[in-house]
């Protein structure tokens, strides 16, 4: 597991030196104190066979430790429901809630060497903000972070990243995140119409 250094994470360097005074700018902001910044990164992965095999539960809930760098906590079922033979207290899933210097590790991770091998990634939509500013993208497979030892795989995962901001808007979380390192979807221009001779 990747212990965190008293170095300070080169995302937040970036954050504090270049995100900043650019939003600043941008959003016209009064006081530095209203520029918009992350809260936390919650991961989060559903595991379906965790109910019936508790040796897949336990490697998957190994490599989320190994790729954020913090224990996960076991997520278990609120309520039964049969038609997903689904019992109370069943384990369904591991989650990290990460914060501070382990937060912005993960993200660097993430945005410079995690999503670059993504089979043909072009970007994530911006249609997935929640409207108060925070940002959920879905990952498919968690051999995409170099940490994951591709020989040891039992069952490839996906997880949800969600990032929570204090921003104001979904305009200025999208901004924040574009400039942190995030990649959106490139809006194509439509073609301009041609008049008819």
């Amino acid at each position: 597991m990747t212990t965190v250094n008293s170095k300070k994470p080169n995302l937040l360097i970036r954050y504090r030196e270049s995100v900043v005074p650019a939003l600043s700018q941008e959003f016209k902001y009064a006081n530095v104190m209203r520029v918009p910044r992350l809260v936390k990164v919650v991961v989060n992965m559903g595991i379906k066979e965790g109910k019936e095999d508790v040796k897949i539960l336990e490697h998957v809930v190994g490599e989320l430790a190994v790729i954020t760098g913090q224990k996960p906590v076991v997520t278990r079922a609120k309520k039964s429901i049969s038609a997903f033979k689904l019992r109370q207290g069943q384990p369904i899933g591991a989650k990290v809630t990460l914060r501070g210097a382990r937060m912005y590790e993960f993200l660097d991770r993430l945005f410079s060497i995690a999503m670059p091998r993504i089979r043909d990634f072009r970007g994530y939509s911006d249609k997935s903000f929640d409207g108060r500013g925070n940002y959920t993208l879905g990952i498919q497979e968690q051999i995409i972070f170099p940490e994951v030892e591709f020989d040891k795989i039992k069952k490839t995962q996906g997880m949800d990243v969600t990032i929570v901001t204090t921003s104001q808007s979904d305009a200025e979380a999208k901004r924040l995140l574009e400039l942190m390192g995030l990649p959106f979807i490139k809006k194509q221009p439509k073609p301009a119409r041609q008049e008819n001779a």
